[in-house]
Parts: C-alpha cells; sequence; structure tokens
C-alpha cells in the first residue's frame, strides 16, 4: 500500500474511502439480494427447495457486486469527503497543498483496486458463479435453457457439402434449437439449408445432438429433404424434386458451438468481455447486425473508467462549506446523481442502437459527459 500512496494524506484517504464503500457495498449487496430471495420464494416447490433457493441467490452475488461497485464508490466517496469538509480536515490539506488536480491524481489511485476488483467480478468469478447458480437451479426443477422464442434458438451457420462436412461454400444454413439441456446436449433441432442465390437445398431435423472433441455436431433420428432443380427450357417455371432420407446418426461440421448456443440465452449486457468478442466475431463472419452486442461490449471495456468518474464527482463535496448542508443531505444527493448516471447510461444505449451510432461512442459518452460534470464542478466549487 506504501508503494501506491506513498503519502500520508494518500493512505489516510484510501483508508477513510475504501472503509466505507466496504460498508455501503455489503448493505447494497444485501439490499438486492434480499429481494432477489423474496422474488424467488415463487419458484420453490418440489426438489427446489428453499436452501437451494437461497444457495441460488448467493452465487449471483459476485454479479451485484460489480453492478453496484461504482454506486457504492460515489455514495462513500462523498460521505468521506463530506465528513472531512464537516470537521475541516479537508480545509487543512488544502492549506497543506492538495489542489484539484492532485486531488485527481490521488482518486484515479484509489480508483485502481476498485477496477481490478470488478474485472474480477465482472470477468471471472461472476460468469462462473451465475453459470453454477443456473445449473443448480435447473437441476432441480429438471428444466432446460429455453429461449424467449417458442420455436426455440434460431443461429445463422455456414453452408458446407451435402453430407455437413468438407470446406465452406457459399450459401447459408439456418439452424433451430428447441432446447439445450444442462449438459450442452441439444433438442429438436432443424436446419434449412440455401444456396447463395436463396434457393432452398435442404430440411434437415434430428431429435437430439450433442458436441464431440473433435468440433463436430453428432445428431441422432435424422430427417433430411433434399431438394433439386430439373433442368426445364422455361426458367420462370422451374420443377422441382425431393428425396427423402433417414439416418440414424451424422455428423456435421458447424460453426455453431455450445458456447454460441448458451450465449444467444443470456443478454448482451451479463457477457463477460470475451464472450461478447467472440460471438461479435461469429455474428460478422455471417453478416448479421451486432449493433447491440458491440455497445454492450464497450461498455463492458469502459466500465472499469466509471468508477474513477464516481470518485471525480465525490469530489467537489468536499469543498463545500458546512451550512451548505449536512452530511446525509449530501450523500442522499450522491445517490440521486448516481441514480441519474445509471439511467442515463440505460437511456443513451438504447438511443444508439436506435439510432445506429458508433458503438464506442455510444458507451462512452455517459461517463465522458459525467466526467466532464465533475470537472465542471470541481472548478466552481474551487473558486468559491
Amino acid at each position: 500500500m506504501n508503494y501506491l500512496f506513498p503519502y500520508i494524506f494518500e493512505r489516510y484517504l484510501a483508508r477513510q474511502i475504501y472503509a466505507a464503500f466496504g460498508f455501503i457495498l455489503c448493505a447494497l449487496v444485501a439490499l438486492f439480494l434480499f429481494f432477489d430471495i423474496l422474488s424467488e420464494l415463487g419458484s420453490v416447490k418440489g426438489q427446489y427447495t428453499l436452501p437451494l433457493a437461497l444457495l441460488h441467490v448467493l452465487l449471483k452475488a459476485p454479479s451485484r457486486i460489480s453492478e453496484i461497485i461504482p454506486i457504492a464508490a460515489l455514495i462513500g466517496s462523498i460521505y468521506v469527503f463530506a465528513m472531512l469538509a464537516s470537521q475541516s480536515e479537508f480545509t487543512i490539506l488544502r492549506i497543506a497543498g492538495l489542489d484539484t488536480r492532485r486531488g485527481l491524481k490521488t482518486l484515479a489511485k484509489i480508483s485502481l483496486p476498485l477496477v481490478v476488483l470488478t474485472l474480477v467480478m465482472s470477468e471471472w468469478l461472476g460468469p462462473y458463479t451465475e453459470n453454477l447458480s443456473e445449473q443448480i437451479r435447473m437441476k432441480a426443477l429438471g428444466s432446460s435453457y429455453s429461449s424467449q422464442f417458442k420455436t426455440g434458438v434460431w443461429v445463422k451457420d455456414r453452408l458446407r457439402d451435402e453430407d455437413g462436412s468438407g470446406p465452406i461454400r457459399p450459401g447459408v444454413r439456418y439452424v433451430n434449437v428447441g432446447k439445450i439441456e444442462q449438459d450442452n446436449e441439444i433438442k429438436n433441432i432443424r436446419m434449412y439449408e440455401f444456396d447463395d442465390a436463396y434457393r432452398l437445398l435442404s430440411i434437415r431435423s434430428a431429435v437430439s445432438g450433442r458436441f464431440d472433441q473433435t468440433g463436430t455436431w453428432i445428431l441422432d433420428d435424422v430427417t433430411e429433404t433434399r431438394f433439386k432443380e430439373a433442368k426445364q427450357a422455361d426458367p420462370l417455371n422451374p420443377v422441382y424434386s425431393a428425396q427423402t432420407f433417414t439416418h440414424p446418426i451424422i455428423s456435421l461440421d458447424s460453426e455453431v458451438t455450445p458456447q454460441i448456443l448458451s450465449v444467444l440465452l443470456v443478454s448482451p449486457e451479463k457477457m463477460s468481455i470475451f464472450s461478447l468478442g467472440r460471438f461479435i466475431s461469429h455474428l460478422r463472419d455471417n453478416k448479421q447486425d451486432v449493433q447491440r452486442h458491440s455497445i454492450a461490449f464497450w461498455k463492458k471495456v469502459i466500465y472499469p473508467f466509471t468508477i474513477f468518474v464516481m470518485l471525480a464527482l465525490a469530489l467537489p463535496f468536499a469543498y463545500l462549506k458546512v451550512r451548505a448542508g449536512s452530511v446525509g443531505i449530501k450523500v442522499f444527493g450522491g445517490i440521486m446523481l448516481g441514480m441519474s448516471f445509471q439511467l442515463f447510461n440505460s437511456l443513451f444505449s438504447n438511443v444508439g442502437l436506435l439510432g445506429a451510432w458508433p458503438a464506442l461512442l455510444t458507451a462512452l459518452t455517459p461517463p465522458l459527459l459525467y466526467f466532464i460534470l465533475a470537472i465542471a464542478g470541481l472548478r466552481w466549487v474551487s473558486r468559491a
């Protein structure tokens, strides 16, 4: 700690902010988990007992923590600065030479451990415990993953030879999966293959399938109907022939992996940066829209920077005099400020998605505007 904070006042501010941050983070996480438990009580039945429901909710705590860290940092730092101002400690620090530039530099260093904590929770621990939590719930309820569509999950794939193997060739394959079991087994599979002119080549259905270690899908109880156009003198009156085959088992090469299918079942905002990047590449390879996932990707990348923005927003509260308001009013103002940031960030993302704005600009604008607001507030209170 002495290496990161070589000065006494930096260590003092860091200890105060970390202590307040830890207390507020625990309080907010406990509050949100309490509401999660209340909403989960309606699903308690049969083998899904109350202890399993509590375990399911507790395993979601890392994801909750990553969402709450910026708000907890803002409220905790506002409380600390308001207390320092009320006891004239910050005035002493200003007399000793703590100007706004040095204060921002100190806050940037204080934010580094919180950034690391956020990355650990959102990119590693959070996705792992979230997946474990869903597995526990599914095993107890005996349910499967399913999408919001009644027909299951739809995904675009690249076309290969008639036997499902070989090199990629012009055309497209649309895959529909009815259910995805917890062991990555899929049920009720349908595939529609089209050539580069979007003429239907085949319809393939299978009862179940599984992904083996060689990177291929093994499909069971397959029914396949292939369509071929007969040569005709009149191109405006084509004639097609259809042949139907049944196979007890076939192997199928595909770029659609269980990881990609599982990604389709969760919102982009809850995915890790790595998963988002991989899925965006898959969408671009298949010439699909990536706007929503790109915005979520850049928001994830920029998200740790918002912690420093929240700390910078709290610094002007240290310059306010005691007569300007009590500590409680300042903390309430910090809560409102944090909520306004979250609302504006979500609203701006939706507006950027509708307007097809550049993803990086859409993700960067809200924290950048609030950082400008923090700098403007600092300049105003430091001159007062």
